[in-house]
């Protein structure tokens, strides 16, 4: 096993100066690195001037030669400071992103979901992975040029003026201009590259929004407008984009041509300089090559303020992010009574933001081990009563599970005792060991079988460690229903939601599925939601939902003799089943 590195929050997550602070050792390691190496270039091209006068005077063979040693030996210890301060920035920024994704992360999943359903998926997107990456890019690249150009400019400039004050006084000031010519620009820098990203996160979120709704969009005959849309769209990201890449890259040279007019100052005093004899020809070429050096790094200091305003813009974006999101509670508070019944009181539900009362005045009680299947007509709020039975959105009226009301458990208290099943199969890109367990150790034999699986699994090339997913083996959606169920059963929780997990299998599987429950599960209620009544007869109540949201409760007997809706709705599919079975 290799070394994990310490991901652990940090404290005032949304200071820059804090993940300095966490990761201290690094931080010290490449500053004393990055001073030496960058402090010590110029007496790599003061040493190079020693060599030419060494050269020139006509001095010994070992003379040039221990000049020359000296001179390379600079260079490689130098060298080594150099790649010492590259490594320790770059394990540095390494760190920052992963802690940095970590903390977006924890605090998505504190959200509520009615928060995480006002954040379009593009820009959640682009926050979490893109922004991320380039504010802690523009931090590495701005904290290396703290290095690479401060430090490293203010060795440059020590030793002119030790060189010769006057000739630095006069061709000095050019530079001071090209970076103020810098520090005025950097707005437009800033401005260009947020009009940029938001634009690509409009961009990004379309994308995600028409490759999930192209059959719609082909069979609506609307495919050709929301192209058109969606191209207009990305001629105006190409735009700015381009504007952002163009004013970014294009202020260096107009740096570097302010910055090099210092240059003809140099040559004639001094050359007069070498004249008068007051400068030996190497003094004069180190002194050249000083300011060449000083020039070049004074023009890239443009790449500072544009590294800091680009992570500027993304750290910002992803500042409310990274903090004020509550430590997950991972203690249970409020632990079941030995009963663990399920008590719905008046229960009264509608969505955020929505006026109308999808659920009303839901009354009933359920015991563990029953089985309840709740049905209706389309659309009349099956799903979401499962929704509101699992306590994240608000909800008027009572759920008691265990004697404790759902909205008074925390989130980790409400994951532990309830599971879910969505009407979607939602598969993990990973292992099918790891779609059932989420992670956690123990074995899925059992469960494999309970939802019919366990053949299906047998043709797989490596077992329960196939991969599946976006990544892998494709499933085919009744395969994939039964992985999910497999997760809502596996832990065996007190209370499991389940919406329409029958809807891609046929009767035979069904039966078996609705035996395994009924045989394994017996700590558990189950709510069952479901169009497909086959299997209702087997249920202990069943509860029908009125287009009005009002849940009326009995057993499949009583449902059948009081409720002419499900009784017609069973017959139907009753004649269906038999007129398949005869064919």
């Amino acid at each position: 096993m290799g070394h994990q590195p310490d991901l652990r929050p940090v404290q005032e997550p949304e200071r820059v100066f804090s993940y300095f602070q966490k990761e201290w050792p690094l931080v010290i390691l490449f500053s004393i690195a990055g001073i030496v190496f960058n402090l010590g270039q110029s007496v790599v091209l003061v040493m190079q001037g020693k060599l030419i006068d060494t050269v020139a005077d006509g001095s010994s063979l070992p003379v040039v030669l221990r000049t020359t040693g000296t001179l390379m030996l600079m260079v490689l210890f130098f060298q080594g400071c150099r790649y010492t301060k590259r490594f320790a920035i770059r394990h540095w920024a390494n760190l920052t992103i992963a802690r940095m994704r970590q903390e977006v992360y924890d605090h998505l999943v504190s959200q509520s979901l009615g928060e995480l359903e006002k954040e379009q998926i593009g820009d959640l997107m682009t926050k979490a992975v893109g922004d991320v990456d380039i504010s802690v890019e523009g931090i590495r690249k701005t904290t290396t040029e703290i290095f690479d150009t401060g430090v490293l400019m203010a060795g440059y400039a020590a030793t002119l003026c030790i060189s010769s004050w006057s000739i630095t006084a006069m061709c000095i000031w050019w530079i001071p201009l090209s970076m103020f010519l810098a520090s005025r620009l950097k707005s437009l820098v800033a401005l260009s590259s947020r009009a940029s990203r938001e634009q690509q996160s409009r961009v990004t979120g379309m994308t995600f929004d028409m490759a999930g709704k192209t059959v719609l969009l082909r069979t609506a005959s609307m495919e050709e407008p929301v192209l058109d849309h969606y191209r207009r769209e990305l001629e105006d990201l190409q735009r700015k984009a381009t504007l952002a890449s163009l004013l970014e890259s294009s202020l260096g040279p107009l740096y570097q041509g302010v910055a090099s007019i210092g240059f003809l100052f140099v040559l004639f005093f001094g050359g007069r300089m070498v004249v008068d004899g007051k400068w030996s020809i190497g003094s004069f070429s180190s002194y050249i090559l000083l300011y060449a050096a000083f020039t070049v790094k004074a023009s890239k200091a443009s790449k500072l303020f544009n590294a800091w305003q680009k992570a500027q813009v993304s750290f910002g974006r992803i500042r409310p992010l990274l903090a004020g999101h509550p430590e997950e509670d991972a203690t249970i508070h409020h632990p079941l009574d030995p009963e663990r019944n399920l008590v719905v009181s008046h229960l009264s539900f509608r969505y955020p933001q929505e006026e109308k009362w999808v659920v009303r005045d839901v009354s009933f009680t359920a015991r563990p081990g029953e089985v309840i299947g709740i049905t209706g007509p389309v659309a009349s709020g099956k799903s979401t009563l499962n929704i509101a039975l699992e306590g994240l959105y608000p909800y008027e009226g009572s759920v008691k599970l265990g004697g404790w009301e759902l909205r008074d458990l925390s989130n980790f208290e409400r994951g532990s005792f309830i599971s879910w099943q969505g009407h979607q199969s939602e598969l993990l890109s990973a292992s099918i060991r790891e779609n059932v367990t989420l992670g956690k150790q123990g074995d899925i034999s059992q469960v494999l079988r309970d939802v019919a699986f366990d053949k299906d699994l047998e043709r797989m090339p490596d077992g329960e460690a196939t991969m599946v997913g976006s990544s892998g083996v494709r499933l085919s959606g009744g395969q994939g229903q039964r992985i999910s169920l497999a997760r809502a059963l596996w832990r065996g929780s007190p209370l499991i939601l389940l919406d329409d997990p029958f809807g891609s299998v046929d009767l035979a599987t069904e039966r078996h599925i609705i035996h395994s429950i009924r045989t394994h599960y017996t700590r558990s209620i189950i709510i069952l939601a479901s169009h497909r009544l086959a299997m209702f007869p087997e249920t202990d109540q069943v509860g029908f939902l009125s287009k009005d949201g009002r849940l009326s409760m009995g057993t499949h007997q009583s449902q059948m003799e009081d409720n002419p809706l499900y009784r017609e709705m069973y017959e139907l599919q009753q004649r269906e089943e038999e007129s398949h079975a005869n064919r």
